[in-house]
């Protein structure tokens, strides 16, 4: 995977993400090369823990967990909250699935994912076992939108 400047671009299908360490919901360290190494993932970008589209998408990736995971398939929600915010909500949605701190939104910006008005955005990516982008999908309103299209992506091309 590889690093490089994204200043006014969005990445798109063909891009490599680039690498990045961040704190997951327990304060541990995750890190895409490692954590990240062969395998599918589903990292979507979201602006705030407990907001309603935000906890509805959240929700939907939770109750659809099983198909991910029955895949190989990497769940992972990055915003700029911190772990203990993370923690709660993950503990009060129960959420199986990695959530990610990006202090000043720094991998959001690598990622290119724009803000609508003063929120950060809402954009999912489905990346695949080398780290490139097979499918980008970019809704801010219809947070449970992402996980219905990244669901038929995945089985329209056959990774599950």
């Amino acid at each position: 995977m590889s690093l490089f400047s994204t200043k006014d671009k969005t990445l798109d299908v063909g891009d490599s993400i680039p690498s990045f360490t961040l704190r997951n919901q327990y304060g541990g360290l995750f890190d895409s090369n490692e954590d990240l190494k062969d395998k599918f993932s589903v990292i979507y970008f979201y602006p705030k823990d407990e907001s309603g589209i935000c906890t509805k998408e959240a929700c939907a990736f939770r109750d659809n967990y099983q198909v991910f995971t029955d895949a190989n398939i990497e769940v992972i929600g990055i915003n700029s909250a911190n772990s203990a915010s993370h923690k709660k909500f993950q503990d009060k949605n129960r959420l199986p699935f990695t959530l990610l701190s990006d202090p000043g939104n720094k991998v959001l910006k690598q990622f290119g994912v724009k803000n609508t008005l003063f929120l950060t955005g809402r954009e999912t990516f489905i990346v695949d076992k080398r780290g490139i982008i097979v499918h980008r999908f970019r809704d801010f309103l219809k947070g449970d939108a992402h996980v219905s299209e990244t669901l038929k992506f995945i089985s329209k091309a056959q990774i599950i």
